[in-house]
């Protein structure tokens, strides 16, 4: 019988194994920076853990509110030059999973289900959550290149005596290099339209059709202005 000499001494292969050793334990927080999430919105009031098991408390993205959250790097995705970190949530109440993938050219959302906390983001329109349902958004070179998935926004009070409670869904897309939402309620009467860009700036637009002529004029007195799809109003930011 042939023998196969192996020709890796143990000196290399300890050294080999002491690598793989020490990405095992690098803390979570340290991973997050290399790669740059901070820089693309996602923040904690606190990282802990290792890069294969890690969590954050308090998290944002942007001014959104995403809650305490569990992360995980994947070590297949690092194989081919792109860093993909898994997210779940750890409160019933706000559920939250997918995962954020970032490459040299590219970043994104991986099949993300989540419910969102608004805030005070789209003031004066009163929306104070946001919905996604299996959304993926990548975006390549600062332009967004894929979208898919459904979106929802929930809101509450009312624009000039007008209640917009019933809310607002529509399926994500892409739109000359944005991110578009496309919204509208299950009556037709409300709709919006939201680009949002890789560098953190949106402009949504929210139009109304009242169905009382007299509350044109309130609408009017609230910011809104007459146009073809009714009263629009329409806010401009960064998350």
């Amino acid at each position: 019988m042939r023998r196969i000499r192996l020709t890796t001494g143990p000196g290399l292969l300890f050294a080999a194994a002491f690598v793989m050793a020490l990405l095992a334990f690098l803390p979570m927080r340290l991973v997050l920076g290399w790669i740059g999430v901070g820089e693309q919105g996602l923040t904690a009031r606190a990282v802990e853990g290792s890069v294969w098991w890690g969590s954050l408390s308090e998290a944002r993205f942007g001014d959104l509110a995403v809650g305490d959250l569990r992360a995980q790097l994947s070590p297949v995705q690092l194989l081919v030059g792109r860093a993909r970190v898994t997210l779940d949530g750890r409160e019933d109440v706000r559920p939250l999973h997918g995962a954020i993938g970032i490459s040299r050219h590219s970043i994104g959302l991986d099949d993300m289900t989540a419910s969102l906390s608004a805030g005070t983001v789209f003031a004066p329109v009163p929306v104070t959550g946001i919905d996604l349902d299996d959304v993926s958004v990548r975006f390549q070179d600062g332009n967004c290149a894929r979208a898919e998935g459904r979106v929802r926004a929930t809101l509450s009070g009312d624009i000039g005596g007008i209640a917009l409670s019933q809310g607002m869904s529509g399926t994500a897309k892409c739109d000359s290099g944005a991110l578009l939402l496309p919204l509208a309620s299950q009556s037709g009467t409300e709709a919006a339209t939201i680009r949002l860009w890789q560098t953190g700036r949106f402009r949504a637009e929210i139009s109304v059709q009242p169905s009382d002529p007299a509350a044109g004029a309130k609408l009017v007195l609230s910011g809104f202005r007459p146009t073809a799809a009714g009263y629009t109003l329409a806010v401009e930011g960064t998350f």
